[in-house]
């Protein structure tokens, strides 16, 4: 029952401690409920309206102020201890595990900032995550050419190692988007122009749902997102079958290409 009540959480580490802080404020919040309801019912049994009885005419009383003023401050303060000491868990990522795939940080993420996060030896799995009507485009290192051209890259579902430590780099094509993955943390917006950061870690595999949680247009509710976890080695097999198909693909096209600039006649399509 309380679950329906809790934030999703189980598939990464950042996601857990935002369901632990949620719960920690949920329950003092449910305790501080309690007790006011139950004095508000006390008050109104104890002192209800009684025939040709006189209410006690009462102008203040500096102790309970004081006494309930005091307490909203602790609970308040109290409360912003724990915050702050979650934070540095939810926000900075861990490091992979020793059983995670050899590839993160090898020609991923090569520096931080105030808004991107790195572990602590500063290696990471980086994906780019492109919002656009309507679909997720993800795209992992390893492109052939300088400029970035050639990288492996996948639609709607987020493929990932497990026991690795994946980094995400959001960005949009058009609108405003919103990526956001339950059970592994809180949302992210994909903004045109600007770069947000988040991460994740999951130790077993699985499959793992979201959506676009910011209305973008008319396609907005079938702009589904999904994370499959597979194991180190499967994801180097998926990877490299990526790379594949994109090199096959533009061997196809360097074959093309050469035939069309190698054909003369009236038949000869410009190529500019």
């Amino acid at each position: 029952m309380l679950a329906f009540f809790t934030p999703r959480s189980g598939g990464s580490p950042n996601a857990d401690e935002i369901d632990t802080l949620y719960k920690i404020t949920l329950y003092i919040a449910l305790v501080i409920f309690v007790l006011v309801e139950g004095a508000l019912g006390y008050a109104l049994v104890k002192f209800r309206a009684r025939k040709g009885a006189v209410a006690l005419q009462t102008h203040g009383h500096t102790n309970l102020e004081i006494g309930w003023t005091v307490a909203a401050a602790v609970i308040l303060l109290a409360l912003a201890v724990i915050t702050f000491a979650k934070l540095s868990s939810i926000q900075d990522p861990p490091n992979s595990s020793a059983g995670g795939v050899q590839q993160a940080g090898e020609s991923g993420l090569l520096y931080a900032s105030n808004e991107q996060r790195l572990p602590p030896n500063g290696k990471s799995l980086n994906i780019n995550v492109i919002g656009k009507q309507f679909i997720w485009q993800y795209v992992y290192p390893g492109a052939n050419e300088p400029d970035g051209l050639g990288a492996p890259y996948s639609y709607e579902e987020m493929v990932v190692p497990t026991e690795t430590t994946v980094t995400l780099d959001i960005v949009s094509e058009d609108v405003v988007h919103s990526w956001w993955i339950p059970e592994l943390g809180g949302k992210f917006q994909a903004v045109p122009g600007y770069h947000n950061y988040t991460w994740f870690k999951i130790s077993k595999p699985g499959v793992y749902k979201g959506q676009c949680a910011l209305i973008c247009g008319r396609g907005h509710a079938r702009m589904i997102a999904t994370v499959r976890a597979i194991p180190p080695a499967q994801f180097d097999a998926w990877l490299a079958y990526q790379k594949q198909q994109i090199a096959e693909a533009n061997a196809a096209a360097a074959v093309s290409r050469a035939k069309l600039n190698a054909q003369t006649g009236a038949a000869v399509v410009e190529n500019p």
